[in-house]
C-alpha cells in the first residue's frame, strides 16, 4: 500500500466522521457527547498502541507514548464523572462512525512498515485530531448542558490542539 492509499483513508476518517459529528439541529445529549469523546479517546489510545507495535522511529514513538498517556488520563476523568454524574454514555451515529472509520484506517495501516508506517500513521493523527477539535470547538461543548462536562471537554480541547500541533510539527519532518 502507498502512503498516498494511506492518506486516503486518513482523509475517509473525516469523510466518514464530519457529517456524524454535527448531530441534529439541537446536538448531542450530554450522554451522547460523553459517548462521543470517550471513544474519540480511546479509538487514538488504540491508534498509538499500533504504532508502538509498528514504529522504530524515536519521536514517532515518543509521539504516540504522549497520546495513550493523554487520552487516557482524560478517558480516565471523563468515567470518573459519568459514574458522579450517573449519566450512562449513550452509543450514537457519531461514535459509531468513528469506530468504523478508525477500524478501516487501523486495517490500511497494518499493511505499512518502516517511514510509510510512520509517515501515515502521523498524518493521520493530524487529521484525525482536526477532525475531533473542530467537533468539540463546534459541536460538543455548545451542546454540553452539564457545567462539569463542559470544563471537561474544553480541557481536553486545549490538550489536543496541543496534540494536533504536535502532529504537524512531526508530520513536517517525516516529509
Amino acid at each position: 500500500m502507498t502512503i498516498k492509499v494511506a492518506l486516503a483513508g486518513a482523509a475517509a476518517l473525516i469523510l466518514l466522521a464530519a457529517p456524524a459529528l454535527s448531530q441534529d439541529a439541537a446536538g448531542p445529549t450530554d450522554a451522547q457527547i460523553a459517548h462521543i469523546a470517550y471513544t474519540a479517546g480511546q479509538l487514538d489510545v488504540e491508534a498509538a498502541k499500533q504504532a508502538l507495535d509498528k514504529s522504530r522511529d524515536a519521536d514517532v514513538r515518543a509521539f504516540a507514548e504522549s497520546m495513550v498517556r493523554d487520552h487516557a488520563a482524560v478517558n480516565d476523568k471523563a468515567l470518573a464523572l459519568v459514574k458522579k454524574l450517573g449519566v450512562t454514555p449513550e452509543a450514537n451515529p457519531t461514535s459509531q462512525a468513528l469506530t468504523d472509520a478508525a477500524a478501516t484506517q487501523h486495517q490500511k495501516l497494518a499493511s505499512l512498515s518502516g517511514d510509510a508506517f510512520d509517515t501515515a500513521y502521523v498524518k493521520n493523527e493530524v487529521a484525525y485530531h482536526a477532525t475531533v477539535n473542530g467537533a468539540l470547538a463546534d459541536t460538543l461543548i455548545p451542546s454540553a448542558d452539564n457545567a462539569e462536562l463542559k470544563a471537561l471537554l474544553e480541557t481536553g480541547l486545549t490538550l489536543f490542539r496541543e496534540h494536533q500541533a504536535h502532529a504537524e510539527q512531526l508530520a513536517g519532518t517525516l516529509d
